[in-house]
């Protein structure tokens, strides 16, 4: 049964993929149902959860609530999401946001997380922000909380690196081949994302986001992506499990070295302990002492960029460099195995794992070279 609400002429579609977020879920609908200064449509597609997703969304009596579409197979399932579907095998989440975008009526689409709170009167704002900076695509990353030992020990780590992997300088200049996108928050203006085929183009990437924003890039669109905790914020995990999960799924996509970016972090962190540890006897005039206060002057300033407090930069430095190591071989592994865990669903074989960070090395080709077929009929074919 499908929950409505209609909504004349939105100008933005909001859609939010949801699979057993109970947790997050309200929060993030009372923080959208409440944006002013625009017209929009919230649409909540439930992606065959099993705890109280569908029941808190439909509470909200402004919010369309629908069922996600079973996983396209091979053949395209009962979806027939367009011709570039076929033979494809489709992410949950690629599945969830694509039936949330055919049932979408807004001129721009927003897709957003569960995990995602939004600050009063942002959706118009980013709005305002595409059209003003003339871009088809504008992608946030939201302010992150950290409240456990390991969110707070691991998450500088993390976007520390994601900045210096993802300059948002590089991201946004037209000429570079760096491509990125959040996927906790993307906005699309709906013409050029069907344009570019939308999810079913990216359909088997994990690291869909990224994905997209380089199919858009290619096809010589226009992508615009900064830090945004003046519009959106998120906790994304709750549990190391989670974590662990959700980063093994990520990092060896996210980065073209995985193993060698751990090598250099175990080498700066132990590097950073043996000098603390040798003794000296004069410690503010001690060759070593200097040293050690020169490695952990370069740490601080590499990871501050993660835009966490400082407590939590220092806390990173000291316990979470080896833990990031970690995870960024065990991606490594799985991802070298063709085996990711994710949300209930095994993802396997090498159709999962083609669309990496390692694209953004070569320069961004013409639309046509990456086979992406513009849709016949635009908004219902995706």
């Amino acid at each position: 049964m499908e929950a409505t609400a209609t909504i004349t002429d939105p100008i933005v579609s909001v859609i939010v993929p949801a699979r057993n977020e109970e947790i997050s879920l309200g929060d993030c609908l009372a923080s959208l149902v409440t944006q002013a200064g625009i017209t929009f449509e919230i649409i909540v597609v439930d992606d065959h959860s099993t705890d109280r997703t569908r029941e808190i969304a439909a509470s909200f009596p402004s919010v369309r609530v629908i069922e996600a579409d079973s996983l396209p197979s091979d053949s395209a399932g009962k979806n027939s999401i367009a011709k570039n579907s076929i033979a494809k095998k489709w992410t949950g989440k690629n599945n969830a946001v694509a039936t949330g975008a055919r049932a979408a009526q807004g001129a721009w689409l927003l897709f957003t997380d569960a995990d995602t709170v939004h600050l009063p009167g942002s959706l118009a704002r980013a709005v305002a922000e595409a059209r003003e900076n003339g871009a088809d695509l504008l992608s946030y990353s939201p302010e992150q909380i950290a409240v456990t030992f390991w969110e707070r020990a691991i998450l500088p780590v993390v976007f520390a690196e994601l900045a210096r992997q993802y300059s948002p300088a590089k991201v946004n200049d037209p000429l570079s081949p760096i491509a990125a996108a959040n996927g906790q928050y993307i906005l699309v203006r709906r013409e050029a994302y069907d344009a570019v085929g939308g999810h079913a183009a990216v359909a088997e990437n994990i690291l869909e986001d990224v994905a997209l924003a380089r199919a858009m890039k290619s096809s010589g669109r226009k992508i615009r992506f900064r830090y945004a905790a003046d519009a959106v914020r998120t906790r994304m995990y709750r549990s190391f499990t989670q974590l662990r999960e959700g980063w093994t799924k990520n990092l060896a996509l996210l980065f073209p070295n995985p193993g060698w970016l751990a090598a250099k972090m175990l080498i700066l962190w132990t590097t950073l302990w043996i000098a603390f540890l040798l003794p000296a006897r004069n410690w503010w005039l001690d060759p070593i002492s200097i040293f050690w206060a020169i490695v952990l002057f370069y740490l601080f300033e590499r990871l501050r960029k993660a835009n966490f407090p400082t407590s939590d930069v220092l806390w990173a430095i000291l316990t979470g460099m080896p833990l990031f190591a970690y995870l960024l071989l065990r991606s490594k592994r799985a991802h070298s195995n063709n085996l990711v865990i994710w949300k209930g669903r095994t993802y396997s074989g090498e159709d999962h794992f083609g669309a990496d960070v390692s694209d953004n090395n070569r320069p961004i080709p013409k639309i046509a070279e990456n086979k992406i077929a513009a849709p016949t009929t635009a908004g219902r074919s995706l």
